[in-house]
């Protein structure tokens, strides 16, 4: 499985992204953009940024769907890929915004955790927000697509199994679950700064 060479040396992603941006994720039932607020948590947008301009997310599944709650991706196809990512860590953002449906935002295992896997908020899941989810984009558009992306296993996938042997083990026991075909920046800040149009 090949992949950009560059996403298995995670040290030499660290480019900065745009004040704002908005991200087309292309997937087995259809399609949803994201809009990102770099404001709302830089280090965060800074990194989901570098993952999707390298690739990370081309064929990564929705592994954990909690309906009312969350839809967790963010695990790379790639064993190689997974391998090298799961200790490069970012350190926490403060928490601006709350996690209200639509909002997307890095999971963590603790403080200062954050690597690849993000979620989608299904609820309006406030609880989370004292907890250090910090948002840093929300679904401007498709919020239906994402609302239909398979939910049939639950959190039955095992994320150390995802981990190590990417996408055959999903394909092997999780046979259902919907993929991301593509995510791709289709509309960086203009030069001038301002915000682009949803």
């Amino acid at each position: 499985m090949t992949a950009d060479a560059a996403l298995l040396q995670p040290a030499s992603l660290k480019e900065q992204a745009p004040d704002a941006f908005h991200v087309e994720f292309a997937t087995t039932k259809g399609d949803f953009v994201v809009q990102v607020t770099r404001a709302w948590a830089p280090l965060g947008a800074d990194r989901f940024y570098n993952l999707v301009k390298h690739g990370f997310f081309s064929d990564a599944a929705f592994f954990r769907v909690v309906p009312g709650f969350i839809i967790q991706f963010g695990l790379s196809a790639n064993p190689a890929v997974n391998k090298v990512w799961q200790n490069a860590n970012i350190k926490d953002d403060p928490v601006t915004q709350s996690n209200k449906p639509g909002y997307l935002t890095f999971a963590t295992a603790g403080p200062n955790t954050r690597t690849t896997q993000l979620f989608i908020n299904f609820g309006n899941n406030t609880f989370l927000d004292n907890q250090g989810f910090a948002p840093f984009g929300q679904v401007t558009s498709g919020m239906d697509v994402v609302q239909q992306l398979y939910s049939g296993y639950g959190e039955g996938p095992d994320q150390g199994g995802i981990q190590s042997q990417g996408k055959a083990y999903l394909e092997r026991n999780f046979p259902k679950l919907d993929v991301i075909k593509t995510a791709v920046v289709i509309s960086p800040a203009s030069s001038s700064g301002s915000a682009p149009k949803p």
